[in-house]
């Protein structure tokens, strides 16, 4: 299926807005910690292309990309 740059656009955005609720919400992140988090990840990358797919799948599966994310590089810095 085909959408246009608006439809992905909007799409994505509100993923984004998902992933930051949750992060305040689940993980006790600040507001700014959340914006950080989500938009300097791997991920956003990601959901920035549009051959992904990652606009068309629900904000839950990809939070679980993102905490994937966030624990592997915590475990990085600390090593």
């Amino acid at each position: 299926m085909k959408v246009s740059e608006v439809e992905f656009q909007n799409m994505k955005e509100d993923i984004v807005k998902d992933l930051i609720s949750r992060l305040i919400e689940d993980r006790g992140f600040s507001l700014q910690d959340a914006f950080d988090a989500v938009y300097t990840s791997r991920l956003f990358e990601k959901l920035n292309n549009p051959k992904t797919g990652l606009y068309f799948q629900s904000s839950g599966y990809v939070y679980s990309f993102l905490l994937d994310e966030l624990e592997n590089n915590k475990k990085t810095k600390v090593e």
